[in-house]
């Protein structure tokens, strides 16, 4: 393994929207410099989006009589179809004609958890992955750090395009942030109950912006302190992609960045749903703040 190189930082004003992390105030009842903070991931404290599981309490008492992870990921589907209005085909289920409700054969689509998954896959630089982005604003209390450009002034051009595009009408629709907000509820159940043993997991990142002289534009993981020649703590976005696999993360960027991240972090992950969006690069979706990193080439 090779010694991660220096980050220079001299002449680099600290952006205001790194430095500040977040809103005073979150959905999770946990301070959110603490949530941010590379402290909270090793202590691996548990998280709750207050009020999602008690408006739902139906969901978690079907999903507590499931046996297996697979029977629990069609009545979790089946509960936000019903819930939500989604069609079948959102959840990615094929229906043969005349098989729709009532014979209808419109279709009519509504915002979706799915949809908006399956967007991040794409481009997590999106309409989409700015939505989810603001999602993880609202519940977890952490700003963006990137969207397309770095956010560094809440004043800035780039800031000013994340918002309007995090506030896309086209997404808005049928309590998305509510839909979203089961999703990671969900993901925190089946973690829980399928892998009680363990609290975190280790996952994998692939970047190229991890240089000794940096594109001040394109510097998305800013180093904040470096423990050793190759362990660091990077702030990541509010809302990051991870691999389960460290050969797919290189796929991806000459370095890879390795990291313990907590059960608590974890938004969804490949095997989550039977529609499985994220499972072709075995890909997790997390909180992001301050991680203590372990960096290498590739």
């Amino acid at each position: 393994m090779t010694a991660v190189p220096t980050l220079v930082r001299a002449g680099k004003t600290e952006p205001d929207i790194v430095s500040r992390k977040g809103h005073s105030t979150n959905l999770v009842g946990v301070p959110t410099g603490l949530l941010a903070s590379d402290a909270f991931n090793r202590a691996r404290l548990p998280l709750r989006i207050a009020g999602a599981r008690e408006s739902n309490s139906g969901l978690f008492k079907m999903l507590d009589r499931v046996g297996s992870a697979g029977d629990a990921a069609e009545t979790f589907a089946a509960y936000m179809e019903v819930v939500f209005g989604l069609h079948p085909e959102q959840r990615g289920l094929e229906l043969r004609d005349g098989a729709r409700r009532g014979g209808d054969s419109r279709r009519r689509y509504r915002s979706s958890y799915i949809r908006l998954i399956r967007g991040w896959a794409h481009d997590s630089n999106g309409p989409e992955g700015a939505v989810l982005k603001g999602w993880a604003e609202s519940r977890f209390g952490l700003f963006p750090t990137y969207h397309k450009a770095p956010l560094r002034r809440f004043s800035s051009p780039a800031w000013m395009r994340y918002v309007e595009e995090k506030m896309c009408s086209r997404f808005h629709g049928n309590a998305i942030f509510g839909q979203l907000d089961l999703v990671y509820e969900f993901a925190q159940w089946s973690l829980a109950r399928f892998q009680p043993e363990a609290r975190c997991r280790r996952l994998y990142r692939g970047v190229n912006d991890f240089d000794e002289h940096p594109i001040v534009d394109f510097d998305e993981h800013p180093i904040v302190e470096r423990l050793d020649p190759r362990t660091v703590i990077v702030t990541l976005n509010n809302l990051v992609s991870f691999s389960g696999e460290r050969d797919i993360a290189g796929c991806f960027g000459s370095y890879i960045l390795e990291a313990d991240v907590p059960f608590s972090k974890i938004v969804f992950f490949n095997g989550l749903l039977s529609a499985a969006p994220l499972a072709g690069e075995s890909e997790y979706l997390a909180i992001g703040g301050d991680y203590r990193v372990r960096a290498s080439y590739y």
